[in-house]
């Protein structure tokens, strides 16, 4: 028997260790796929820019001026197309004909809907630079191809729309002119169709890239519970493995892919090339800054040119994705779009069978409700249901061992100090009435799967970014703002940094108290040492986990008053106390 009880003790702690190493053991962070040695045509990794004329070369864009200019005044230095869409705004600059400024309307810094909105990209030259650039090269280079300094013309007036698409063109004067039809849809999706019109009478061949370039060092979460970085989908595998700092000068990150997609990723914004998915193309991760400014760039380039003859005409179709990673929303783009893989932009993780169902639940249950915090409520009730005969078994063994705790206690009066034989009582017992000890672990082993699930969706969908419960709760994805330092709030005093680790909210030490009398219901361990340290187990609970998302510490206070309220009905029912 104290065999079992340890066995039960250890699966307790390893299930606390677990909790706490979660973030640094079980987060997800893959090796890359080795690139080959040599791929022809491959763009230089070299920090400075890229010559155009070397066929399946993309150019690295100039690089940043030493001293950083405020945005206002980078976005005034060339003419500009605005972009006005109902969840988009900002500009293309006409020089490079760059998408080089974009705001979210729909997302702010804060809470407050007054706040500023969420900047994605900013034009070269600023402190955080972060453009799309689409290009031309050509081998030998002899032709004259639009650069990033090329000035653009535009053949029509008016904003970029979704129902009011924007043609720029540019003639390099030698018989090649180049039109660029930009469109965009209602969400985040540009479509960009490039057209090369050759009317120099000899046969031409064209090699097309696109980069997305960013500048400085991104700031990342210290968590390594997502991927925030370079990430790809390369003939249908995901390539998530590659952070900022594993981009150097020296490195390789090389890919021949057909279709698929490639940028890079933040916690809950994204920016992407999608190349014509029946096309071959090399793409690259690559570090093309130097020591004073850091500059990373994902790119591709086409495997083979288009050739454009003489007096006739040929292009391709590019997409970019520019804009938040809403569940629903990439999912719509891989079907629609056939963009491979594109929903694992979000990174759900190696559980991803689990985590991702568990947030379509949820959002389907918001849907109808209008609050994802009643939403998570109402699908703990559900995981409740469909695992009720399980815990209805383990909660029927946890009555029985209760009621066998006086004929345990006899037992050990008459064997005091032979433990061996005390344990071959006790095991007689159980096998006799149908008691097993180790039923008690499974109501808190089934619910650690989406506990875990949970944690995962509430930190990584911008669906849960600053959603309300109700009361003090703002932010389902923010820990609870309370404190009882002051009360809760009574007090008009802010606790300082300092006491941060036991300056607890309201939530978790409601979460406390409900995980205090579930252990109360549980037979106690025949070990004193062990039954102290059981009874502790709610005091670390609430301490580690008083700083999670409030969401998640809502879902654990939940699921503990209901197992909790089915606990206590079968015990009544088995006559235990």
């Amino acid at each position: 028997m104290e065999e079992q009880q340890k066995n039960i003790f250890l699966a307790i702690a390893l299930m606390v260790a677990i909790l706490v190493g979660w973030q640094y053991l079980v987060a997800p962070h893959f090796e890359p796929p080795k690139p080959p040695e040599t791929i022809a045509g491959a763009p230089p990794s070299a920090p400075t820019a890229a010559a155009p004329g070397q066929t399946g070369s993309a150019p690295a864009p100039a690089a940043t001026a030493p001293s950083v200019k405020p945005r206002s005044e980078a976005l005034a230095e060339s003419p500009r197309i605005a972009i006005d869409t109902p969840r988009l705004h900002g500009s293309i600059s006409l020089v490079g004909a760059r998408l080089d400024d974009l705001a979210l309307a729909d997302y702010h810094e804060t809470i407050d809907p007054k706040s500023p909105d969420i900047t994605l990209l900013s034009p070269s030259g600023t402190a955080d630079a972060y453009f799309v650039e689409l290009g031309w090269s050509a081998t030998p280079n002899t032709v004259a191809l639009p650069t990033s300094n090329t000035r653009w013309t535009a053949t029509s007036s008016g904003s970029l729309t979704p129902s009011h698409p924007i043609e720029l063109t540019w003639n390099n004067g030698k018989g090649l002119v180049f039109t660029r039809k930009i469109a965009v849809d209602e969400n985040y999706v540009f479509t960009i169709t490039d057209t090369v019109a050759n009317r120099t009478g000899d046969a031409v061949t064209l090699t097309p890239y696109g980069l997305v370039s960013r500048a400085g060092a991104p700031p990342v979460s210290k968590s390594r519970l997502l991927h925030e970085g370079p990430i790809g989908v390369f003939d249908g595998t995901l390539n998530d493995g590659i952070g900022y700092d594993e981009l150097k000068p020296d490195a390789k990150h090389d890919y021949q892919t057909t279709g698929g997609w490639l940028g890079f990723t933040d916690d809950y914004w994204l920016a992407a090339l999608i190349p014509d998915q029946q096309e071959s193309v090399t793409a690259q991760f690559r570090w093309t800054g130097d020591k004073q400014t850091p500059r990373y760039q994902a790119d591709f380039v086409a495997s083979a040119g288009i050739d454009i003859p003489a007096n006739g005409s040929a292009g391709l179709t590019t997409r970019v994705f520019a804009g938040a990673k809403e569940v629903n929303l990439l999912d719509s783009y891989e079907a629609t779009l056939g963009i491979p893989k594109f929903d694992r932009a979000i990174d759900f993780g190696w559980f991803y069978w689990i985590t991702k169902p568990i947030f379509l639940t949820l959002d389907f249950f918001y849907k109808y409700i209008g609050n994802f915090g009643l939403a998570i409520m109402l699908l703990t009730l559900t995981i409740k249901l469909i695992f009720f005969p399980v815990a209805n078994k383990s909660y029927r063994a946890m009555s029985k061992m209760k009621l066998l705790q006086p004929e345990i206690q006899k037992l050990r009066e008459k064997y005091p100090e032979d433990k061996a034989k005390l344990n071959q009582e006790v095991m007689a017992l159980y096998k006799r009435v149908g008691a097993n000890p180790a039923m008690g672990c499974l109501p808190i082993l089934i619910q650690m799967p989406v506990f875990f699930s949970l944690y995962k969706v509430l930190y990584v969908t911008i669906e849960m970014f600053h959603q309300p419960f109700f009361g003090w709760i703002h932010d389902l994805s923010a820990p609870d703002p309370t404190t009882w330092l002051n009360l809760f709030g009574l007090i008009p005093w802010t606790p300082p940094e300092a006491l941060d680790f036991i300056s607890l909210g309201a939530w978790p030490l409601i979460m406390g108290c409900t995980m205090f009398l579930q252990q109360k219901l549980n037979p106690p361990p025949a070990d004193p040492v062990q039954a102290k340290m059981m009874m502790a187990l709610p005091l670390v609970f609430t301490f580690m986990l008083g700083h999670f998302a409030a969401g998640l510490v809502i879902y654990w206070s939940w699921n503990n008053l209901l197992s909790i309220a089915q606990q206590w009905v079968i015990m009544r029912r088995t006559g235990a106390k």
